[in-house]
């Protein structure tokens, strides 16, 4: 499938409040789209609306929670009744925990799969209703998470295996009918995004990301292109393609680096903030989609950039074929035995 152009779309874009959400919005809106965002913060929607209304975009905002089927549904609603409808829906909204699957309390394990897992059910179901009627893009953010497990993140893995697991079946199920409707699934690797300072911390360190790391607008760019070109499933970082083919050919090997992951993924010298954002929106949340990893990060993921292109990507790689094919052949002396 190809859609619309996003100058001439409305994009539905959920945990839009911060992070990759809100640096998808953005975009989208330079690129001349209407956006509906939705996320638990309204203080923090609403400063964002004003700052895209202030720069000539439109935009409309919904405070929603996720994990309850009633608010997604008066997503699409406002959508309706602003714009007439909508093209494309993502769903970013998602929540971690970082500590031991054993010490993480019931209720917090369940409210996780409530945001991650439900929040992207609902918003593919609900997103699906209204866009089988005029087409158009179904993008569900999962996680490298999806393809790996990491040590003291086990649920929020647990919940992006889900995600990537109902996103597949979706999508065969409208190929089936014949819906008009694109499904995509984004597999971000580690972001420079609030989400682990956000996070319900059961460690005793403050989470960090590990190496290495790249920028939200990466992960906004890959969101936008299949709003427009479809793809099945995009890596957002070479890293995480490496690591996920990796662990196809070697498990054991993979899980040999648990104790790496479990130290990369506490930063030293800072105290932890064990609450988070698992439970309700951070009160004084104005909205950012940086984070504030130390460090370096990343500018662009050049193996994201050519997987998006992927006849550029082929050319590339023949032309390193017959390159190395020219370097290693026979050279004729230029006589006759």
């Amino acid at each position: 499938m190809k859609h619309k152009a996003l100058r001439d779309q409305v994009i539905v874009i959920t945990g839009a409040s911060s992070g990759i959400g809100l640096a998808t919005a953005r975009m989208a809106v330079k690129s001349g789209a209407r956006v509906v965002l939705a996320a638990r913060s309204g203080t923090a929607l609403a400063a964002i609306v004003s700052e895209i209304e202030a720069s000539g975009g439109r935009a409309v905002s919904v405070v929603a929670d996720v994990g309850v089927r009633s608010d997604v549904e008066t997503i699409a609603e406002m959508a309706v009744a602003t714009f007439g409808g909508f093209d494309t829906w993502v769903n970013v909204a998602g929540v971690t925990i970082y500590g031991p699957l054993t010490e993480v309390s019931d209720a917090d394990h369940a409210r996780l799969v409530q945001t991650n897992l439900w929040g992207t059910v609902y918003g593919s179901l609900v997103a699906v209703a209204h866009l089988g009627r005029r087409g158009g893009a179904l993008i569900n953010v999962g996680s490298v998470a999806s393809d790996l497990a990491f040590p003291f993140q086990g649920m929020y893995s647990a919940t992006k295996h889900a995600v990537k697991g109902f996103t597949d079946a979706l999508r065969m199920e409208l190929r089936h009918v014949g819906t008009p409707v694109s499904v995509s699934l984004i597999k971000p690797t580690s972001i420079d995004t609030p989400l682990p300072r956000r996070a319900r911390n059961y460690m005793n360190r403050e989470p960090l990301l590990p190496p290495p790391v790249y920028p939200p607008e990466e992960v906004a760019n890959a969101i936008l292109h299949c709003a427009v070109h479809p793809q099945r499933d995009v890596f957002v970082g070479g890293a995480g393609k490496v690591f996920a083919a990796s662990k196809e050919f070697a498990p054991g090997a993979f899980d040999l680096l648990a104790p790496a992951i479990v130290a990369f993924q506490q930063r030293p010298g800072r105290p932890r903030r064990p609450a988070g954002t698992l439970h309700g929106p951070e009160q004084d949340d104005t909205g950012h989609a940086r984070g504030d990893q130390p460090g370096y990060v990343m500018r662009t993921s050049a193996y994201t950039r050519a997987s998006l292109h992927p006849v550029a990507l082929i050319a590339g790689a023949v032309g390193l074929g017959l390159a190395a094919t020219a370097l290693v052949a026979p050279r004729s002396t230029g006589r006759r035995s």
